[in-house]
């Protein structure tokens, strides 16, 4: 008998899964494998919050494959290694495997083709598993031009692609008998996890996408920005894993019509955006990719400030109830993310990286290309067309939060005082700030302004 390998990466679902679609169709026999990469770990990126929403991933992927009459085949160690041994334990002629878009990712593949073709096998790569558009299927016009640097250009270019139909589940998965598997990682073993981390896996997300369609959908284009509505898909740790598919999320949302379906294709495009500008500048992930002579702050010499950032405590209450979800939920609201990223790095004008950094230790959902690039975007180092706006905390408070819940929920020490005040606690007496323990702004915003102002050079 034929037999393929379908390598899961970062498409954990079987649902619209081309990779393993194809292995199906080339082979009598498919092996649904996942390497637990020694090099991802080496790296710290697979930190405890991912790794426990990644064990809930992987055990619901093994259950709808046991439904199917086959199983999910785990090792460990470096991916070439493990793929060349379970090829040579099953005689698999073909690997399909899902094409990634981080300089690792690609480095990667590229090794892999390489040793299975020495040894006389196939690695068939799949695009737009990862993304609803293949990073590189649309380019801007002109010679030399391989990436869209501005959104609003590439929206447009991506909105005419024709996306391919999403397809069902398999009815049935046929895997050889001989490999062995690792025993499934187990979300209870992870230690440092945040305490309200949503739960992972293809079932949970399919049922969170439907009940979204239902009742969320529609309303997204006015209450996307509702810090206190919560009024967000809350999707992105399921694309991030690829326990749903973005080609059919766009397919639903388009299906259902309407403003709020329409805003959240552009959020989706967001997404790919930022994967085709780091699949064509990976060095981005790590390296300005508008490098603008900012003289940041190191973390070392700003300490005090970027401790108080990460622990909430920096004073603005609107920034410290962001802080705070992302410790206690593992992942943050989209404007709470502008928000505490333009703090550091405009307010208190610290290096970009230092918060992607800690954005990573946390965020479920955190992956190279949207936590990269969207600091850097925040930054003015990015593909924003304006680079030096700043947010005013005060001001995103009141319009994004005008009545405090928001606040509230997150920054309880401040529960007794009402809109606005809650926004400028430092504006009461003395008397009434002594009520309750609250620190002090860690800086002045015109004071924040003028530093990033000359850091940069405009002044």
């Amino acid at each position: 008998m034929s037999v393929a390998v379908a390598l899961f990466t970062s498409d954990l679902r079987l649902h619209d899964h081309p990779p393993l679609r194809a292995a199906l169709a080339s082979a009598d026999e498919v092996v649904p494998l996942f390497v637990r990469d020694d090099g991802v770990e080496r790296a710290g990126f697979l930190a405890p919050n991912r790794q426990a929403f990644l064990a809930d991933c992987l055990r619901d992927l093994d259950a709808g494959l046991r439904d199917r009459g086959g199983r999910l085949i785990i090792r460990s160690g470096d991916v070439v290694d493990a793929v060349r041994r379970v090829v040579a334990e099953t005689g698999a002629g073909e690997v399909h495997v899902a094409a990634g878009v981080s300089g690792y990712a690609q480095h990667r593949e590229e090794r892999l083709r390489k040793a299975l073709e020495a040894e006389g096998r196939r690695l068939c790569v799949h695009d737009a598993v990862v993304t609803a558009v293949a990073p590189g299927a649309v380019v801007p016009s002109g010679a030399g031009k391989d990436h869209f640097a501005v959104f609003t250009p590439y929206f447009r270019s991506w909105s005419r692609e024709r996306l391919r139909a999403p397809f069902g589940a398999p009815r049935a998965v046929r895997v050889p008998d001989g490999p062995a598997s690792e025993p499934l990682p187990e979300r209870s073993r992870v230690r440092g996890v945040s305490e309200g981390l949503a739960e992972g896996g293809e079932s949970a997300g399919r049922s969170r996408m439907a009940a979204w369609r239902r009742h969320g959908l529609a309303r997204y284009e006015d209450l996307h920005d509702d810090l206190a509505g919560d009024a967000t898909s809350r999707l992105s740790p399921h694309l991030h894993f690829g326990t749903l598919s973005p080609t059919e999320l766009v397919h639903r949302a388009r299906s259902a019509g309407g403003a709020g379906a329409e805003a959240f294709v552009r959020q989706v495009c967001w997404r790919d955006f930022h994967h085709q500008v780091l699949a064509a500048r990976p060095a981005a992930s790590h390296s300005d990719y508008r490098p603008r002579g900012d003289r940041w702050r190191t973390e070392r010499a700003a300490a005090d400030d970027v401790e108080a950032w990460k622990e909430g405590r920096t004073g603005y209450p609107l920034v410290d109830a962001a802080m705070r979800q992302l410790r206690h939920e593992g992942w943050m609201h989209n404007r709470g993310r502008l928000l505490t990223a333009s703090f550091l790095v405009k307010t208190l004008y610290v290096d970009w990286r230092v918060g992607a950094r800690h954005f990573l230790e946390f965020l479920v959902d955190g992956d190279v290309a949207n936590n990269q690039l969207n600091w850097q975007w925040v930054a003015g180092t990015g593909t924003d067309s304006r680079p030096n706006r700043v947010l005013n905390p005060v001001v995103q408070a009141k319009r994004y939060d005008p009545d405090g819940a928001y606040v509230h929920r997150w920054v309880p020490e401040l529960k007794e005082l009402g809109a606005p005040a809650v926004h400028e606690p430092w504006r009461l007496s003395g008397r009434e700030r002594a009520a309750f323990d609250y620190p002090e702004p860690l800086v002045e915003l015109s004071e924040g302004l003028a530093r990033f102002r000359a850091g940069r050079g405009l002044d």
